[in-house]
């Protein structure tokens, strides 16, 4: 017999085979090698997300033990100082998404809405006399913003000058003000801009005293935004005495009435106590913190604003300089209009509180 010699095509057959085999072998531990890798993946995943959970919640809890610590210390010092007497608040209360908010309400008429700036709080337009005057025309709503006066600041939101519009909003949706005009001072001006801008309530305009208005660097600013950081911040206000934190915030006040002395009835009537307080300490350095955020998310809004605008700012305000903000602000807004106040520094309702009401007045008779 002839020994077994196969064909070429035979061979061509063995060696497809051969190479399906081959290929079937390669992709059964290539899908292996893939699924215990994804399973190997899953497992690293599962305990770095378990891991950072644990160090998330563990981090939340030790700062919530040092703000409740820190917060106790402060008020307990504050309250040794013999500063702490109980004051009566001069408004009421309404409270929005159970959040009590500060109001004072005079008068009859068509709204004006007053919003004070950093540092201060609604009394503050009581005491330059600005409430009266208006609420003989005029009805006057004067907010208590978050963390000032007599409104709590709640922790677990962030009060950006827009969530602080809205709150305005509430606050004046339940009070059933219809079309008012915006009053703000200083910070104060952020959040009526940030209402205007908004667009979910008509107003009838806005009338802006000593306001930053763009971004920039302001010394004040940079020097307390590190209390801001949450827990650091806390620790801080809590080592400095209650004496010497209100004799901060009466130098503060020095400050932001230069060139003009700080009046005799603002030194006897304003509650330095509660100016100078753990919350509302707080809540100026947050603000502080937040204030270039803030205006550098609504300057590209101001070109298009419509409703009457009227800036008011002193040229020698030692706080804001009027050229880079009220100036600026003036040539962006359509219709606007700008007075400077030559001599005159941050508080222009003090100085200047004949020429606020008169602003007041032009923009309620435009519409």
């Amino acid at each position: 017999m002839f020994p077994f010699d196969p064909t070429r095509p035979a061979r061509r057959r063995v060696r497809r085979s051969l190479a399906r085999t081959t290929r079937q072998v390669t992709r059964s531990i290539e899908d292996a090698a893939k699924d215990a890798m994804k399973d190997a993946v899953k497992a690293v995943t599962r305990s770095t997300e378990q891991a950072i959970r644990e160090t998330r919640k563990a981090t939340a809890r030790s700062v919530k033990r040092t703000v409740r610590h820190t917060e106790k210390v402060a008020e307990a010092a504050f309250a040794a100082s013999g500063a702490g007497s109980v004051r009566r608040p001069p408004g009421r209360f309404v409270t929005v998404d159970g959040l009590p908010v500060h109001v004072i309400v005079r008068g009859r008429g068509r709204p004006v809405v007053l919003v004070h700036g950093n540092g201060t709080m609604a009394e503050d337009f009581s005491i330059c006399g600005l409430i009266d005057r208006l609420a003989a025309r005029y009805r006057v709503i004067a907010i208590d913003r978050p963390g000032f006066g007599y409104t709590a600041r709640p922790r677990h939101r962030l009060w950006t000058a827009q969530a602080q519009a809205v709150l305005l909003h509430r606050v004046l949706e339940q009070l059933a003000v219809e079309r008012p005009l915006v009053v703000g001072h200083s910070w104060g001006t952020i959040v009526a801009l940030a209402l205007a801008a908004d667009g979910r309530r008509p107003l009838r305009g806005l009338v802006l005293l000593s306001g930053s208005y763009f971004p920039g660097h302001r010394f004040d600013a940079a020097l307390i935004a590190p209390l801001a950081v949450p827990g650091f911040g806390d620790a801080a206000r809590a080592m400095v005495p209650a004496k010497m934190s209100a004799a901060l915030t009466e130098q503060s006040f020095r400050q932001v009435f230069w060139p003009q002395a700080v009046p005799a009835r603002f030194k006897a009537r304003f509650p330095v106590e509660i100016a100078a307080a753990a919350t509302q300490a707080r809540a100026v350095s947050e603000d502080a913190a937040s204030m270039n955020a803030a205006v550098t998310g609504l300057q590209r809004r101001y070109a298009g604003l419509t409703l009457p605008v009227s800036i008011l700012a002193g040229d020698a305000d030692a706080i804001v300089k009027a050229g880079e903000h009220a100036v600026r602000l003036h040539t962006t807004i359509p219709g606007s209009t700008l007075r400077l106040l030559p001599g005159l520094g941050h508080m222009t309702h003090y100085a200047a509180r004949l020429k606020v009401e008169r602003a007041i007045d032009e923009v309620m008779t435009r519409r």
